[in-house]
């Protein structure tokens, strides 16, 4: 029979992961799915001292799994959106444009703010990253730019999207789980994440002065004669990205949007391109490759385009989809023994201040992103959990929405094993710790949702009336 588990019990199984992940993953070099199933078999064996039973332990993991299911098929489909446009020449055409039009040392700033604008009109970070984010990373790979730090401007913008676009599932859920209006919630988040948007442009902005170029002009021009030898661009290889946006406008379902898309890229990539069915339908499985072009033996900068191009395809999210499960192997059990509710509880005792609470809402959803890795369980549990104890300081719902999202949806992607951080490491090709200094977005708007609750600044008030019927609900 399982018992009430002991706060020693919740922690050390956290305490394990992040020794195994350190140890094994920093320095051992060890593969991540491996450390995180060591950390299940862990978390399992003090789960079961405890009294859960293996049939529970699998019922726990087998939630977490159908909960992840909608993500797990949007990753699906942008692996063969990514393919398609690189069959229809959609993202060489923006990279060939992007080569021409940006000085290389604005490429940081600028690649934040296009893919910024991008996910605000679309609402996906996942689709941001994956298609103008693969754009803006060839033209930091052909202009010889640090792929850090254009990967951490490239993140940044597509999170910025995710928070503030009304499109955004995880804005919708902060909004529902704190019971707080949608615009309301938008607006709010406006102080916190506009001063890191501020930061953020400044970072890139000096990043870019100030940090040399080293790739030769010679290479640049060459390799803009090798994009014109190998497609034929012209502005019908927009209508995939059209679609997209033309379709979060209409608030259609994102699967069903993205699939479009894909389809109208791959008949393109036959029509325009003269590539046969079969290989439009082998590269929305396996990804694009460039050697399915006939000139390559032309190309000057064979190598380079096929570390650009060679990408994309369902089969290439099966990685990112093995570390899903094993994510959620560990998270399962946890939360099924009872551990996540221990630990939570005992965060929430004795919270005095405004900015104690804010403070301590950013630990809690940190916490649970590291381990659940997903920001929609943090929104969701700590949305009911933390909504009475605003209520009770007379803060505003709109305060805790804004927090979830300045900690929840803006840590996934620094952590390597979550369903973002994974995603966005693959697709950018930089591996997550490597970008994260340069991911400002990512962290600051949590640091400055914590100066603003210690200082009083942008946080909203409510009447005690309307905090006793908040608590009443």
């Amino acid at each position: 029979m399982l018992k009430e588990p002991s706060l020693r019990q919740a922690v050390t199984p956290l305490i394990s992961m992040f020794l195994l992940i350190s140890l094994g993953s920093l320095i051992l070099k060890l593969p991540l799915t491996f450390l995180l199933i060591i950390s299940a078999v862990i978390t399992g064996a003090v789960a079961k001292s405890n009294g859960l039973s293996w049939n529970d332990m699998l019922e726990g993991i087998g939630e977490k799994v159908s909960q992840a299911f909608p993500a797990i098929l949007i990753l699906l489909c942008i692996g063969a959106l990514i393919a398609s446009w690189m069959l229809s020449g959609t993202i060489p055409m923006l990279l060939y444009y992007g080569i021409k039009t940006i000085n290389p040392h604005y490429l940081y700033v600028t690649g934040f703010l296009v893919t910024a604008m991008f996910s605000t009109l679309t609402g996906t970070s996942f689709g941001s990253a994956g298609t103008v984010g693969v754009a803006v990373m060839g033209v930091a790979i052909s202009q010889g730019l640090s792929l850090p730090i254009a990967a951490g401007a490239v993140i940044s913008g597509a999170i910025f999207g995710d928070k503030l676009s009304p499109c955004s599932d995880t804005t919708v859920l902060a909004s529902l789980s704190t019971r707080t209006k949608l615009y309301e919630h938008i607006q709010h988040m406006v102080y916190t994440t506009g001063a890191a948007t501020i930061l953020s442009l400044i970072v890139y902005i000096m990043a870019g002065i100030l940090l040399p170029v080293s790739q030769p002009l010679q290479v640049t021009e060459s390799l803009l004669k090798d994009l014109e030898m190998l497609y034929h661009f012209n502005w019908l290889l927009l209508l995939p990205p059209v679609i997209i946006v033309s379709g979060a406008y209409l608030k259609k379902p994102t699967i069903i949007v993205m699939l479009i898309s894909t389809f109208a890229a791959l008949l393109i990539g036959i029509i325009m391109h003269d590539f046969s069915i079969q290989t439009a339908s082998n590269t929305f499985v396996n990804g694009f490759n460039l050697a399915l072009i006939t000139p390559t033996q032309q190309v000057e900068n064979l190598a380079l385009l096929k570390k650009l191009f060679n990408r994309g395809g369902m089969m290439s999210m099966m990685n990112v989809i093995l570390l899903v499960f094993c994510v959620f192997s560990f998270a399962g059990i946890y939360s099924k023994a009872g551990f996540l509710k221990v630990l939570l509880k005992t965060m929430t005792q004795g919270i005095s201040s405004v900015g104690v609470l804010i403070t301590t809402t950013v630990i809690a959803s940190v916490l649970v992103c590291c381990i659940t890795g997903s920001t929609y369980v943090a929104i969701l549990m700590l949305g009911e959990l933390f909504g009475p104890l605003y209520a009770e300081m007379n803060l505003h719902s709109k305060n805790l929405s804004r927090t979830l999202e300045d900690a929840g949806t803006c840590v996934v992607p620094i952590i390597p094993w979550s369903i973002t951080g994974s995603y966005l490491s693959y697709t950018v090709g930089v591996p997550t710790l490597e970008y994260l200094p340069w991911a400002v977005l990512c962290y600051s708007g949590m640091l400055f949702a914590v100066i603003f609750g210690f200082t009083g600044y942008a946080i909203a008030k409510i009447t005690p009336e309307e905090a006793a019927e908040c608590v009443s609900e």
